[in-house]
């Protein structure tokens, strides 16, 4: 079983920045394929980042890509999301999920994290 808790949501202007961090429990987290997903209001969940077990490997949503990075430490048992210029459109709710084989952008993920709020005012 993974626990994830995110955290570092917040209110912000566009163009600003924000990191997330989702702690995971566990002694198993250096093996788990981790990702990033975002729900909005009177939307469907959507697929935000992904990044491989070893941080090698890492994928992003065309809407996200080049403002947006994924990292993970394993000694800390954290990923984190770096988020810049954010624009109005990136409020959501942000999910933090693990898995320990599915690596991509499908919410086939087998754990998942209660959430935090973002907001980006215009």
């Amino acid at each position: 079983q993974v626990q994830l808790v995110e955290s570092g949501g917040g209110l912000v202007q566009a163009g600003g920045s924000l990191r997330l961090s989702c702690a995971a429990s566990g002694r198993t987290f250096s093996s788990y394929v981790m990702g990033w997903f975002r729900q909005a209001p009177g939307k469907e969940r959507e697929f935000v980042a992904a990044i491989s077990w070893s941080g090698s490997r890492t994928d992003y949503a065309d809407s996200v890509k080049g403002r947006f990075t994924i990292s993970r430490d394993n000694a800390k048992r954290t990923v984190y999301l770096q988020m810049n210029s954010l624009k109005p459109e990136d409020t959501a709710v942000y999910y933090c999920a693990a898995d320990d084989t599915y690596y991509g952008r499908r919410d086939d993920y087998a754990y998942w994290g209660q959430g935090t709020q973002v907001t980006v005012s215009s």
